[in-house]
Protein backbone atom coordinates (compact mmCIF):
# COMPACT_ATOMS: atom_id res chain seq x y z
CA UNK A 1 0.00 0.00 0.00
CA UNK A 2 2.93 2.33 0.64
CA UNK A 3 4.09 1.86 -2.96
CA UNK A 4 0.60 2.58 -4.22
CA UNK A 5 0.59 5.70 -2.05
CA UNK A 6 3.86 6.83 -3.62
CA UNK A 7 2.28 6.71 -7.05
CA UNK A 8 -0.86 8.55 -5.93
CA UNK A 9 1.38 11.29 -4.52
CA UNK A 10 3.21 11.51 -7.84
CA UNK A 11 -0.10 11.72 -9.67
CA UNK A 12 -1.37 14.50 -7.43
CA UNK A 13 1.82 16.56 -7.64
CA UNK A 14 1.96 16.17 -11.43
CA UNK A 15 -1.65 17.26 -11.86
CA UNK A 16 -1.11 20.23 -9.58
CA UNK A 17 1.87 21.26 -11.69
CA UNK A 18 -0.05 20.75 -14.94
CA UNK A 19 2.22 17.91 -16.08
CA UNK A 20 -0.35 15.66 -17.74
CA UNK A 21 2.12 13.19 -19.29
CA UNK A 22 3.83 12.63 -15.94
CA UNK A 23 0.44 12.16 -14.24
CA UNK A 24 -0.64 9.65 -16.88
CA UNK A 25 2.51 7.56 -16.50
CA UNK A 26 2.20 7.56 -12.70
CA UNK A 27 -1.45 6.58 -13.10
CA UNK A 28 -0.44 3.61 -15.26
CA UNK A 29 2.02 2.51 -12.53
CA UNK A 30 -0.71 3.00 -9.91
CA UNK A 31 -3.06 0.73 -11.85
CA UNK A 32 -0.38 -1.91 -12.28
CA UNK A 33 0.45 -1.92 -8.55
CA UNK A 34 -3.20 -2.11 -7.52
CA UNK A 35 -3.88 -4.89 -10.02
CA UNK A 36 -0.89 -6.89 -8.74
CA UNK A 37 -2.05 -6.39 -5.17
CA UNK A 38 -5.52 -7.59 -6.12
CA UNK A 39 -4.07 -10.61 -7.90
CA UNK A 40 -1.53 -11.67 -5.27
CA UNK A 41 -2.65 -9.75 -2.17
CA UNK A 42 -2.48 -11.34 1.24
CA UNK A 43 -2.15 -15.05 0.57
CA UNK A 44 -1.73 -15.62 4.33
CA UNK A 45 -5.19 -14.20 5.11
CA UNK A 46 -8.18 -16.41 5.79
CA UNK A 47 -10.53 -16.81 2.81
CA UNK A 48 -13.14 -14.58 4.43
CA UNK A 49 -10.63 -11.82 5.24
CA UNK A 50 -9.03 -12.12 1.80
CA UNK A 51 -12.44 -11.66 0.17
CA UNK A 52 -13.15 -8.55 2.25
CA UNK A 53 -9.71 -7.08 1.48
CA UNK A 54 -10.11 -7.71 -2.23
CA UNK A 55 -13.57 -6.17 -2.23
CA UNK A 56 -12.26 -3.02 -0.55
CA UNK A 57 -9.24 -2.79 -2.84
CA UNK A 58 -11.41 -3.13 -5.94
CA UNK A 59 -13.73 -0.40 -4.66
CA UNK A 60 -10.72 1.81 -3.84
CA UNK A 61 -9.39 1.32 -7.39
CA UNK A 62 -12.77 2.22 -8.87
CA UNK A 63 -13.14 5.41 -6.81
CA UNK A 64 -9.55 6.51 -7.35
CA UNK A 65 -9.79 6.02 -11.12
CA UNK A 66 -13.00 8.04 -11.17
CA UNK A 67 -11.35 10.89 -9.25
CA UNK A 68 -8.34 10.79 -11.56
CA UNK A 69 -10.39 10.83 -14.75
CA UNK A 70 -12.46 13.73 -13.42
CA UNK A 71 -9.25 15.48 -12.26
CA UNK A 72 -10.87 15.96 -8.84
CA UNK A 73 -7.85 17.25 -6.88
CA UNK A 74 -9.83 17.47 -3.63
CA UNK A 75 -10.72 13.79 -3.78
CA UNK A 76 -7.21 12.80 -4.89
CA UNK A 77 -5.76 14.71 -1.92
CA UNK A 78 -8.09 12.80 0.42
CA UNK A 79 -6.82 9.50 -0.99
CA UNK A 80 -3.25 10.68 -0.45
CA UNK A 81 -3.95 11.49 3.20
CA UNK A 82 -5.40 8.00 3.68
CA UNK A 83 -2.46 6.27 1.97
CA UNK A 84 0.13 8.34 3.86
CA UNK A 85 -0.52 6.27 6.97
CA UNK A 86 0.90 3.18 5.23
CA UNK A 87 4.24 4.86 4.56
CA UNK A 88 4.55 5.94 8.20
CA UNK A 89 3.63 2.57 9.67
CA UNK A 90 6.34 0.99 11.77
CA UNK A 91 7.24 -2.58 10.90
Amino acid sequence: MANIGSETSRIYRALEAGKEARAESAFARFQELVDLTIKYGRADASPMLRHALLEELCRFRELYCKAFLERDLTELAAFNRYLDQFSREKL
